[in-house]
């Protein structure tokens, strides 16, 4: 639970991240086609003689879908991290939880074979009392 306490912190500070990010982008953005009048190109005053106005806005275009693409890719690779990260601490758990069973089953044999063997084993009072303490 607590793992996942932290991985749910952590995806949120990312995705916080992520977001003010794209806010910054999206001012930038706005920035700079602020001058643009309303058919698409540069204002008058922005354009220079002899130049084709589309070719500019192509090239900006081009330019923020290039950003857009590689921020993208960039929360792509943190979203994979996280989860990688997150199933790698699963395992862990998991496989410390097989441990312990296995440390208890081996146990539980060792039980067994004295008390085949007719001996009375060391721990066997103490899973007796743990049993009483267990039922109503």
């Amino acid at each position: 639970m607590e793992i996942e306490d932290t991985n749910s912190r952590r995806e949120s500070d990312l995705m916080s991240l992520v977001f003010e990010a794209e806010r910054e982008l999206q001012d930038l953005v706005d920035a700079k086609y602020q001058n643009l009048d309303s058919k698409g190109g540069p204002s008058e005053e922005d354009a220079r003689p002899g130049r084709r106005p589309g070719k500019r806005q192509e090239r900006s275009d081009m330019k923020a879908k290039l950003e857009r693409s590689r921020q993208s890719a960039r929360e792509c690779r943190a979203r994979k991290k996280l989860r990688y990260q997150y199933l790698e601490e699963l395992i862990s758990s998991r496989e410390k939880a097989i441990f312990e069973l296995r440390k208890e089953l081996e146990r539980y044999r060792q039980m067994v074979h004295d008390m085949d063997d007719g001996r009375t084993p060391d721990g066997l009072q103490q899973l007796i009392d743990e049993g009483n303490q267990l039922a109503p």
